[in-house]
């Protein structure tokens, strides 16, 4: 049996590290990741690589099949409000019995943390 020099041990251990990331960016938490700023779209808690994990992806329409690619059904949550949207979605439910859309689901909302981000990219474009 040939033993593996230091050099083809390493080549083999990048390879599947990279393997690995292109497995993870597959994922649609990867792609919200990447499309999306790492900030909580409902508490605008903002997150680094050390707390990256708390950040979570939330389906707006809650059909996690529905993973289109632009990322226009999710939205990152961070583990709070995301535990609060999905409980807010089961109360309604229970109490109405009937189908969810995105307007009941965000009834009564009114903070919106990436407001000032719309118009500075609307002020740009003008530019």
């Amino acid at each position: 049996m040939e033993k593996k020099t230091d050099k083809e041990r390493t080549n083999q251990i990048i390879a599947k590290a990279r393997q690995a990331q292109a497995e993870r960016d597959l994922t649609y938490r990867e792609r919200s990741l990447n499309i999306h700023p790492w900030i909580c779209a409902r508490c605008g808690r903002e997150f680094t690589s050390k707390n990256l994990h708390e950040l979570t992806v939330h389906h707006k329409d809650h059909n996690h099949e529905n993973n289109p690619s632009d990322g226009s059904n999710w939205e990152n949550l961070c583990l709070y409000c995301h535990e609060n949207e999905h409980r807010r979605y089961l109360d309604y439910l229970e109490s109405n019995d009937a189908p969810q859309t995105d307007e009941k689901i965000n009834e009564g909302l009114t903070h919106n943390p990436f407001e000032a981000l719309q118009v500075f990219f609307e002020n740009k474009k003008k530019d």
